[in-house]
């Protein structure tokens, strides 16, 4: 087989959070972080863009998820579960909560972490 080599165009995409369902934000930003929106995306070979997303403070939650659903870190170690509300996350740190539904929604691969660094939160 031949060795063929790719010339990877990063572009920057900018995407506004304000009034946005989460889940639907984590969904384009993988889309674009993978390079599916490109013609020559492999599924073997990291081609995506950088993503940026501002004003990450105004995401949007549906029905009863700032009171109901927790997030949930776990250490490694026996015991080591912490859970945290998304209302509190969203007031101390609005940006892992996206950050933590794009990184559940690109494939557990070696690329995942490469292709995490790309994206921007502000």
């Amino acid at each position: 087989m031949k060795n063929i080599q790719f010339k990877i165009n990063r572009k920057l995409h900018k995407l506004d959070a304000t009034d946005q369902a989460t889940g639907r934000l984590a969904s384009k930003i993988a889309l674009i972080l993978r390079g599916k929106n490109k013609p020559e995306y492999q599924p073997n070979l990291d081609l995506g863009d950088i993503v940026e997303v501002v004003n990450i403070k105004q995401l949007k939650f549906t029905g009863k998820k700032l009171e109901q659903k927790m997030h949930i870190r776990y250490s490694g170690y026996q015991g080591g579960i912490k859970k945290t509300k998304i209302s509190d996350l969203l007031k101390n740190n609005p940006g892992e909560i996206l950050r933590h539904a794009v990184r559940e929604m690109l494939p557990p691969t070696r690329l995942r972490n490469n292709i995490m660094k790309r994206l921007i939160i502000q």
